[in-house]
């Protein structure tokens, strides 16, 4: 060309090899995925993937031109990181149809197979051909695992698991009623409600042996959401999941909610004397009142 025009060109050659290559992926930052269950539970993705150059021009084109990668290395490093974004959408897509963190682990080569056909409209302006998925593993928080596996051990008992839950922890209390047991039968995320069916049926098919002296009921206190009746020791309530507290009581003067069994009222300093019922509309009202502050009439 020099010698025609007098201009010399200059020109970059690349070497492709269009052979498959084979790879690993693994997550560097956890996939959060809200369970029903569990709550949320932070998913880290593992697995191996075969590739292939299918079209030298686009592959040059993104790799060599837009983004100046000179090495198989960095080429191979955004493949990977396209890779978790594949499955992380799946997993998402799933979720939503309704798979829960439980189901992970039995649909793992379906997972596989639903990313392995969105490889090619993801992949195509690569110049990226992805032909193989494998040995995909999501990993899970310890204490989220433990909690799973429990559960599915129970369902191959045929025992329900909060019922499980609910045994271990009514357990624990009775070996240690001086309070010890505060901590048991607390489950994995806020969603595991600790109801106590499980021990109140075994209370009614399991008599005491002879001569055996029965404890004393454990102490109910009421869910401030549903007014369920559960065990103290639980922090979360058996039907709908919400957060247990001390028992309160309103202060005869501000109506603040206050601990029960205090003394003043933390709010306005009133002390917390005890009540009585209006005689004509029920209202409570200090047992010093003379007159009701709701309908006016001797109390």
């Amino acid at each position: 060309v020099k010698f025609l025009s007098g201009v010399q060109q200059q020109a970059e050659v690349v070497y492709l090899q269009k052979r498959p290559f084979d790879g690993k992926f693994g997550s560097k930052q956890p996939y959060p995925f809200r369970d029903k269950e569990f709550g949320m539970v932070n998913l880290r993705v593992f697995g191996e993937f075969r590739y292939k150059v299918a079209s030298p021009a686009n592959f040059v084109n993104q790799f060599v031109g837009t983004f100046n990668f000179a090495t198989s290395a960095e080429v191979e490093e955004r493949i990977k990181e396209q890779m978790i974004i594949l499955i992380y959408d799946s997993v998402g897509d799933m979720k939503n149809e309704g798979m829960g963190v439980a189901d992970l682990a039995a649909n793992l080569t379906s997972i596989e197979q639903v990313v392995l056909s969105r490889t090619k409209d993801h992949f195509d302006l690569y110049g990226i051909s992805i032909e193989k998925i494998s040995g995909l593993y999501i990993s899970m928080p310890e204490e989220v695992q433990k909690a799973v596996d429990t559960r599915s051990s129970m369902q191959i008992l045929g025992t329900n698991y909060v019922q499980y839950q609910s045994g271990q922890a009514m357990r624990e209390a009775a070996q240690n009623p001086a309070g010890g047991a505060a901590a048991a039968g607390v489950g994995v995320g806020a969603g595991i409600g600790m109801g106590w069916t499980m021990m109140d049926s075994m209370r009614q098919t399991t008599p005491p042996p002879p001569g055996t002296v029965q404890t004393a009921a454990a102490a109910m206190v009421v869910c401030p959401k549903c007014n369920t009746q559960n065990p103290t020791t639980n922090k979360f309530c058996s039907s709908c999941g919400g957060k247990l507290g001390q028992a309160t009581v309103p202060c005869p003067k501000c109506k603040a909610q206050v601990p029960e069994g205090t003394k003043f009222c933390p709010e306005c300093g009133a002390p917390m004397a005890a009540t009585k019922k209006c005689a004509s509309c029920g209202v409570d009202v200090p047992a010093s009142s003379k007159f009701c502050p709701e309908c006016g009439k001797q109390a």
